[in-house]
C-alpha cells in the first residue's frame, strides 16, 4: 500500500500497517518517499505495484488519482469534511487493510461534542495563510473539529472553501479569538501582535486542527484543554 495522505500514513502506521511509500510531507523519513501530496511521483508509485493508493480529495489532485487509475493501479480516494468523516476513515482504513479488530480500532473512541448554547459559543477566526490572509469555510474539517468543541468559525459561511479575507474584513466580524495554527502557514509569537489588532490570539497546533483520523480523539482532547479558558462550561442537561 502507498499512502499520498500524511494523515492516513499516520492512521496506517498506529494500525499496524507500514506503508510501501509515502510523501515527503508524512513526516516519516525511513519510509521510502514518492514526491508530495500535489506532485507525486506516478511512474514511482507504479513500478512499486502497490494494492493500493491511498488519496483523500482535499489534498491530492484528480488527475493524479486517474493516471494511477488508467497505470491499472487500484486507488482509495477519501472525502474529509469533518470530525465523522474522520471516524469513517479510520474504519474504511482499518477494513482495507484487514485490521478491522486491531485494538486500535476498539479504542477509537471521539469525545462528545460540546452541547453549548448558541449564546455562549465561543467565536474564532483562523488564519491558515498569511500574505494574502487566508481562512477555511464551515465544510472543512478543521471547521467541523472547532465546532465539535463548542467553537464557530466566524468564516463559516464562506462560499469558497479556502477564502481570501483582509483584517478589516476579520474585525466587521467581530471574533472572540483568532486560533492562529503552525500549519500549513507556521505563525508564530511574532505573527502574534498583528493578529492582536483583530482578537486576542492563541497560537494552537496545527496538526491537532487538521491532521484527521486516529489522532482525532487525543487532538480534541489536546485542543479541548489548550483553550479550556475560552470555552464555557457545557451544560449536560441541555
Amino acid at each position: 500500500m502507498v499512502s499520498l495522505v500524511p494523515s492516513a500514513t499516520e492512521t496506517l502506521l498506529a494500525l499496524g500497517v507500514t506503508p510501501i511509500a509515502v510523501t515527503r510531507f508524512c513526516e516519516h523519513p525511513e519510509l521510502p518517499q514518492v514526491g508530495g501530496t500535489k506532485n507525486p511521483d506516478v511512474d514511482a508509485i507504479v513500478a512499486l505495484a502497490p494494492d493500493l493508493v491511498v488519496l483523500c480529495e482535499e489534498e491530492n489532485r484528480k488527475e493524479d488519482a486517474e493516471a494511477l487509475a488508467s497505470a491499472g493501479v487500484a486507488t482509495c480516494a477519501l472525502v474529509i469534511d469533518s470530525v465523522d468523516d474522520a471516524a469513517f476513515a479510520v474504519a474504511a482504513l482499518a477494513g482495507l487493510t484487514g485490521t478491522v479488530h486491531h485494538e486500535v480500532v476498539g479504542a477509537f473512541v471521539i469525545p462528545a461534542a460540546a452541547r453549548v448554547e448558541s449564546i455562549d459559543r465561543v467565536r474564532a477566526f483562523v488564519p491558515i495563510w498569511r500574505r494574502p490572509w487566508m481562512t477555511m469555510s464551515g465544510g472543512t474539517y478543521g471547521s467541523s473539529l472547532l465546532s465539535h468543541l463548542g467553537i464557530d468559525n466566524v468564516f463559516a459561511d464562506a462560499t469558497t472553501r479556502y477564502p481570501e479575507v483582509d483584517l478589516e474584513q476579520v474585525a466587521a466580524r467581530q471574533p472572540d479569538v483568532v486560533l492562529a495554527p503552525s500549519e500549513p502557514y507556521a505563525f508564530k509569537e511574532r505573527h502574534v501582535a498583528e493578529l492582536r489588532d483583530v482578537a486576542p490570539v492563541e497560537l494552537i497546533d496545527g496538526q491537532d486542527l487538521f491532521w484527521w483520523g486516529i489522532r482525532t480523539p487525543a487532538a480534541i482532547d489536546r485542543l479541548q484543554r489548550r483553550l479550556q479558558d475560552w470555552l464555557p462550561a457545557a451544560d449536560p442537561d441541555r
